[in-house]
């Protein structure tokens, strides 16, 4: 059933969910990486090509990919562990100094000389980005490195309340790695969440719960989403697909869509009332949900407090994070997001 915000001791349930998270210890695996920003202004176009001159007049590193998720669950106020790889390089150890700044725990953060740590550069003039650059090695993790992190995954596992997959399409999350988190959270009843990656869909059979943008969803399932009947029924084809217990499709503007198994939709509307910058929504999104889940919140309630807490980030320029004390805040002053 919906929420009622409306409802007596409602938000007062939500606030309380809120600060039950830092009970709650989740493990984020995944691709880590460093989203780098470059701003600037634009007052002329290139002689030399086409393109616009941007005078550089700001530069910031800040965590991305799943290394962001790790942040916003710690913003959150969660204990977070962080699994994934990362190179041998002055970006890989800026990824170790900023976990460790966070008082988040790096065991599992393996590093490697074969592959470089993966950089996004956005160059951003005007509050709009010009151009994104990426580097990366696209190459499957060396046997070494995988090793290394289902040993990781072996010992964790067991001492967590949920697995985040941050799925960026980086080569960490693989068949073997999916194989062994499935096995190893089957057996001591541990939830797993999935951002996703539609090339990798197929890895996910049996997860508790995944959280595609309505274009991944659509692709996934072959189905171009327009309404919110399409949404019902491509969540519903994916969750069959996947035999997963819940399909969370984020929409944007048009809020998210949530099924059950053997439930119906449920329609959120987007809380969002401006929206300068959506990179990392989906990081903010999954963070929030999974923190609630594992307090034992149920899924309607979970996608609440991340549609609230998605509609505090994109308000936010670059990639950013929610803290728990601006979500209370929040949650207290929105108006019902489930009003007819």
């Amino acid at each position: 059933m919906p929420v009622d915000l409306k409802a007596p001791g409602t938000r007062k349930k939500l606030i309380n969910i809120v600060d039950s998270f830092s009970r709650s210890r989740v493990l984020v695996v995944g691709d880590l990486m460093i989203d780098h920003f470059i701003q600037g202004t634009v007052s002329r176009i290139s002689p030399e090509a086409p393109v616009p001159v941007v005078t550089i007049t700001a530069e910031t590193l800040r965590l991305g990919g799943a290394a962001n998720v790790v942040h916003n669950v710690r913003a959150l106020g969660g204990t977070v562990f962080a699994a994934g790889a990362i190179g041998n390089d002055a970006m890989g150890k800026k990824i170790l100094q900023e976990f460790r700044t966070l008082g988040v725990n790096t065991d599992g953060t393996v590093k490697s000389t074969a592959f470089p740590t993966t950089v996004k550069t956005r160059i951003i003039a005007h509050h709009q980005q010009v151009v994104r650059f990426d580097r990366e090695t696209l190459r499957p993790l060396p046997a070494t490195v995988r090793h290394k992190l289902l040993t990781y995954l072996k010992h964790r596992v067991p001492q967590i309340d949920a697995v985040i997959i941050s799925d960026y399409g980086k080569t960490v999350i693989c068949q073997e790695l999916m194989k062994e988190i499935l096995t190893i959270t089957r057996a001591h009843d541990v939830q797993v969440i999935v951002d996703p990656k539609v090339k990798n869909i197929a890895l996910y059979h049996g997860v508790n719960m995944i959280t595609p943008n309505q274009k991944e969803a659509g692709e996934s399932v072959g189905l171009s989403i327009t309404t919110d009947d399409d949404a019902a029924h491509a969540a519903q084809l994916l969750q069959r697909k996947l035999d997963c217990d819940a399909v969370l499709i984020t929409r944007g503007e048009y809020g998210m869509t949530l099924l059950e198994r053997n439930n119906s939709c449920v329609h959120i509307p987007t809380l969002a009332t401006e929206v300068y910058d959506v990179t990392g929504a989906g990081d903010t999104v999954i963070s929030a949900l999974t923190l609630a889940l594992a307090t034992g919140a149920s899924p309607m309630v979970s996608a609440l407090i991340a549609n609230i807490a998605a509609g505090i980030v994109v308000r936010k320029l670059g990639t950013a994070v929610v803290e728990s004390e601006e979500l209370k805040r929040t949650i207290q002053t929105f108006p019902n997001p489930m009003a007819d």
